[in-house]
């Protein structure tokens, strides 16, 4: 079997949350999704299940974390500098917020951050290995 990753995350709203990922590029499978439940495709390899509090909840006893808290960041590549700036300018269109750690570019690499209707904590980059600066 393939190595995959599938990030688990809690939601509030599960439709608002599904339009934002949409709107990112993320694909749903509708063989994973429900009325509590969502599976949306980054990759062959990378899949995000958005979960309600409920459904959460049927996994960990663990609390939530509180609104403004950063319990993990997810970092996924782009082709291009333009690219990091569509999915940060997608994800505010549906509601996510943009730039919640400033911008940083370093020529061989360009991040931006941002966070989803949940506040879970999202970086895009660019960057050319080939312009990495020798140590």
């Amino acid at each position: 079997m393939a190595k995959m990753i599938f990030v688990n995350l809690p939601v509030k709203d599960l439709p608002k949350s599904m339009a934002l990922y949409a709107a990112m590029g993320f694909t749903n499978n509708p063989q994973f999704t429900d009325a509590t439940a969502a599976c949306m495709v980054w990759s062959e390899a990378i899949y995000v299940m958005l979960l309600t509090h409920d459904k959460w909840k049927t996994f960990t006893k663990r609390p939530i974390p509180a609104a403004g808290s950063s319990e993990a960041a997810f970092a996924l590549t782009f082709d291009s500098r333009d690219a990091v700036d569509a999915i940060c300018k997608a994800a505010a269109g549906q509601g996510g917020t943009a730039d919640i750690n400033p911008p940083q570019d370093h020529g061989f690499m360009y991040q931006r951050s941002f966070a989803d209707l949940d506040g879970h904590v999202w970086e895009p980059f660019w960057m050319d290995p080939a312009a990495i600066p020798k140590s």
